[in-house]
C-alpha cells in the first residue's frame, strides 16, 4: 500500500490507470478517496487516475495539526509534485473543494482544470458552526455512532437517503462514518467550520473550472455554487438532480457524465 512523506504527514494514496492526463481527486469531511470509486472505474481508461486521503481521515496518518486548509492545499501541491503528476485536473468535494479553490487560486502551474464539487468558497455560515462542532464534540467524546443518525442526512440527500434499494449502500457508508479516526476528525472538522474563505480570490482564477452540486445538498446548498462559478471566470456550472453532498456516490453517472463533458471540451481546445 503506497503512501508518501508529505508536509509531516504520511499521506496514502492510489493511483490507476497509465493515461497520458491525471485527474486527482480529493474527499470531503468524513470520507476518504473511496467514495470516488465510481469516477475512477469510469475515468482510468482513459486517464491516469490518482486519489488520496487527507491527514487524518481514511488511511492516512493522524498529524497533531495542519487541519487548516491552506495547509491541507500545501499537502495536495506537494503529492502533486512529488508523484511527477505534471499538470493535472484536480477534483474535490466539499472540503477536497476548499481545497480545489485553492489550488486554481494559488498554484495554476499544477493545474489544466479544477473540478469543484459540493463545495464553497466562503467562510462556514455562523448558524452551522455552533451544530457542527457539537456534532463532532458528541462524536469525538462518545463515538460517531450515537451521531450518525444526524450526519447521515447532512452527507447524503433526501432521495439516496429514503430510496428502499439503496438500503445496503447507506449501511456501508453508516459504517464508514462510524469507524473513523476521532482526534483526526475532530482535528479535521475544526479546520473545516474555521475555515479562511476564499472568495476574494476567485476573480483571478485562470484555470478552466466545472462547478458540480446536488440539488437536494443541505450542507453547501446550491446557491454556494452558483456563487462560485459566478466569481470564477468562465466558470461552467452543472446542477446534478436527486443528489445531496455526497454526488459522486450518489448520482454517480450524472457526475461522470459532467465530468466527461468537461474534459472533452478542454481537450478540444488543446492544440
Amino acid at each position: 500500500m503506497p503512501w508518501l512523506s508529505v508536509n509531516g504527514a504520511q499521506l496514502y494514496y492510489e493511483v490507476t490507470g497509465n493515461g497520458e492526463q491525471t485527474i486527482v481527486f480529493a474527499h470531503g469531511l468524513l470520507w476518504s478517496g473511496e467514495m470516488f470509486a465510481a469516477q475512477v472505474a469510469a475515468f482510468s481508461p482513459r486517464y491516469r487516475c490518482v486519489t488520496f486521503d487527507f491527514r487524518g481521515q481514511g488511511r492516512s496518518e493522524v498529524t497533531a495539526s495542519g487541519y487548516d486548509m491552506d495547509t491541507l492545499a500545501r499537502d495536495a501541491a506537494l503529492l502533486i509534485e512529488r508523484l511527477v503528476l505534471g499538470r493535472v485536473h484536480f477534483a474535490g468535494l466539499s472540503m477536497g473543494g476548499f481545497v480545489a479553490l485553492r489550488l486554481a487560486a494559488r498554484r495554476p502551474d499544477l493545474l489544466r482544470s479544477a473540478i469543484v464539487l459540493e463545495s464553497s468558497a466562503d467562510e462556514e455560515p455562523k448558524e452551522t458552526v455552533g451544530r457542527y462542532k457539537l456534532l463532532g464534540n458528541l462524536g469525538w467524546l462518545f463515538g460517531y455512532e450515537i451521531v450518525a443518525g444526524r450526519v447521515m442526512p447532512i452527507m447524503f440527500g433526501k432521495t439516496f437517503m429514503t430510496d428502499r434499494s439503496r438500503k445496503a449502500e447507506r449501511a456501508r457508508w453508516r459504517k464508514r462514518l462510524i469507524h473513523n479516526d476521532r482526534n483526526g476528525i475532530r482535528r479535521a472538522l475544526k479546520g473545516v467550520v474555521e475555515r479562511a474563505p476564499i472568495y476574494p480570490e476567485l476573480s483571478g482564477v485562470r484555470v478552466p473550472t466545472l462547478v458540480i452540486v446536488g440539488d437536494e445538498d443541505v450542507a453547501t446548498v446550491p446557491a454556494k455554487a452558483e456563487r462560485i462559478a459566478a466569481a470564477v471566470p468562465g466558470a461552467e456550472l452543472v446542477v446534478i438532480p436527486h443528489a445531496g453532498h455526497s454526488s459522486t456516490i450518489e448520482e454517480p453517472a450524472a457526475v461522470n457524465a459532467a465530468i466527461a463533458r468537461f474534459l472533452e471540451r478542454l481537450a478540444a481546445l488543446e492544440p
